[in-house]
C-alpha cells in the first residue's frame, strides 16, 4: 500500500487518474489486480493536494463500470467453461470453490450480487464475467453495476480523503480522539456492506454443507 502510494506520488495527476481507471477496470473485467489499493492510495494523495478527489472518484467509477461491462461481455461469450479454465490458472483468487460460492450468491440474490459484490474482493473480480456467463439481462446488470461502482468508488475516495484531511488537521493539534472518530465514521458504511455480504456468503456455504451432509 505504502509503495503504491509512493509510486503514484511520482506521477503527474492525469497519469494517477489513468492508473486508477486502468487498475480498477482490469480488476473488474476479471483479472486479479489491487484496484482498491490503487483507489485508496490515490485518495490519500488527494488529501495532500497532489490529486483531485473528484477526478479520483470519477476515474475509479468509470473503471469499475466499463471493466465490469467488458467482463460481462467476455463471460457471455465464453460461458462458465471459460471461467473454470481461468480459475485453474488463478486458483488462489477464484478457483472452483470461489466460483461455486459466487454462483450460489447469484442464484440467491440475483442482480443484487453485482451491486454488493463491488464491496467484496472475490465478487468484485467475478461479478461481471459470471453475470455474463449466467445470461443476466444486460440492462439490469448495468444498473446494478453502475450503482455499485459509483457508490464504492466515490464512497471510498471521499471517505479516505476526509480521513486524510482530518489526520493532517487534527494531528497537528494532537487530537487523537477526533481522528479515531473520523476513521470509524468514514469506514462504517463500507464495513457494514462487507459484513452483510460476507455473512450471506457464509450462510449460503453453511446451508450447502448441511444439505450435502443430509444427502449423504
Amino acid at each position: 500500500m505504502h509503495q503504491v502510494q509512493h509510486w503514484l506520488a511520482t506521477l503527474p495527476p492525469v497519469l494517477v487518474y489513468l492508473v486508477v481507471f486502468a487498475v480498477v477496470g482490469i480488476e473488474s473485467l476479471g483479472i486479479p489486480l489491487p484496484g482498491e489499493i490503487a483507489l485508496v492510495a490515490a485518495s490519500l494523495l488527494a488529501a495532500t493536494g497532489s490529486t483531485n478527489v473528484w477526478w479520483v472518484a470519477v476515474a475509479a467509477s468509470a473503471g469499475a463500470i466499463i471493466g465490469d461491462s467488458i467482463g460481462y461481455a467476455i463471460g457471455r461469450r465464453g460461458g462458465r467453461q471459460m471461467l473454470e479454465r481461468f480459475g485453474r490458472r488463478f486458483p488462489g483468487h477464484f478457483g472452483p470453490a470461489h466460483l461455486a460460492k459466487a454462483e450460489k450468491l447469484f442464484g440467491r440474490w440475483g442482480v443484487w450480487t453485482v451491486f454488493f459484490g463491488r464491496f467484496v474482493a472475490l465478487l468484485r473480480i467475478l461479478a461481471g464475467p459470471l453475470a455474463g456467463a449466467l445470461r443476466v439481462p444486460y440492462r439490469k446488470f448495468l444498473v446494478a453495476n453502475a450503482a455499485g461502482g459509483i457508490l464504492w468508488a466515490s464512497g471510498t475516495a471521499f471517505a479516505i480523503w476526509g480521513i486524510g484531511q482530518a489526520a493532517e488537521r487534527w494531528l497537528s493539534d494532537f487530537s487523537w480522539l477526533a481522528l479515531a472518530v473520523a476513521v470509524v465514521c468514514g469506514g462504517v458504511t463500507g464495513l457494514v456492506i462487507r459484513h452483510r455480504t460476507h455473512k450471506a456468503m457464509h450462510a449460503e456455504y453453511k446451508k450447502e454443507s448441511v444439505e450435502a451432509g443430509t444427502g449423504n
